[in-house]
């Protein structure tokens, strides 16, 4: 199915010990392959995902990564100067709940 011209919201608040960290990567990679626009959102624990290989290697495919800087803050997480990772807070989720097709909260 193509994807393209279609915008997927991802929110994960998860640490990357659960298995949604997995559902966020598989699902992003697989709509990133149908030309879908995925934006996804680190929040709480999710934040500590900043580690994973994978989900650092999505915005070279064109994924969007925004993370909450609260959450950082929160669990002693410096921010990084990125050109890959928008800080952000709670307005952006917000916009991001607004302006895509489909949205998936990973809790």
């Amino acid at each position: 199915m193509d994807l393209r011209k279609k915008k997927l919201g991802l929110m994960l608040s998860t640490g990357p010990e659960h298995p949604n960290l997995d559902t966020a990567v598989g699902l992003s990679q697989a709509a990133l392959d149908r030309g879908a626009a995925v934006y996804l959102y680190l929040i709480d624990d999710g934040v500590r995902a900043l580690d994973d290989a994978r989900l650092r290697a999505l915005p070279a495919r064109g994924a969007k990564l925004f993370v909450c800087a609260y959450g950082c803050q929160k669990r002693r997480i410096p921010l990084e100067d990125s050109e890959t990772i928008t800080y952000c807070g709670l307005v952006v989720l917000t916009d991001l709940l607004n302006a895509t097709d489909r949205f998936v909260a990973l809790n």
